[in-house]
């Protein structure tokens, strides 16, 4: 008798462990997806004073040779978009995306970012549509540049403003990004 009931707990457990990791199974959703985005950020770079988006994908499958990712990012100065290209290469386990310097980054303001995978030969093999958020204003950032060079020698135009902000100093337009 008791061991017909141990045998019927261990049973009754393995039924329920197998349904439980059946519940766990991938729904498919992914099925067909190249890449998904595993990073998105702004970066502001005090010392060069310059802000930039950046994103990474994850590859969700082996990439295939001649892929290449192009990702057009929103203007916040509100021009044309900002268009980048970059080789996918098979052996790396992500593909960073970043764009040129930026102007005009406002706080709390989704920008659009949309990202193409294109095959070997020029066709589309996923669209990716994303929107990016700061959490902070461009006007932390310097006038102009700290550094001058790789050695981080300082930068003779800020003498006596340590913060990089230079009196007078044009600013950027930025009456069409808003």
């Amino acid at each position: 008798m008791l061991r017909s009931l141990s045998r019927s707990i261990v049973v009754g457990a393995a039924l329920i462990a197998a349904v439980a990791l059946g519940a766990c199974r991938d729904t498919g959703n992914d099925e067909g997806k190249l890449f998904e985005i595993s990073g998105k950020i702004f970066v502001f770079n005090y010392r060069l004073a310059r802000a930039t988006y950046v994103v990474t994908l994850r590859p969700l499958q082996p990439m295939g040779d001649g892929q290449v990712a192009v990702a057009s990012f929103q203007d916040p100065a509100g021009g044309a978009p900002l268009v980048v290209e970059q080789k996918v290469w098979p052996k790396l386990d992500k593909v960073t995306l970043e764009s040129p310097a930026l102007t005009c980054v406002v706080k709390n303001k989704p920008y659009a970012i949309a990202i193409s995978i294109k095959g070997a030969d020029g066709a589309i093999l996923q669209k990716i549509d994303t929107t990016l958020m700061s959490t902070e204003d461009q006007s932390v950032l310097p006038d102009r540049p700290l550094v001058i060079d790789q050695l981080y020698t300082a930068n003779p135009d800020l003498v006596g403003h340590p913060d990089g902000k230079l009196p007078g100093e044009p600013k950027p337009d930025c009456s069409k990004g808003i």
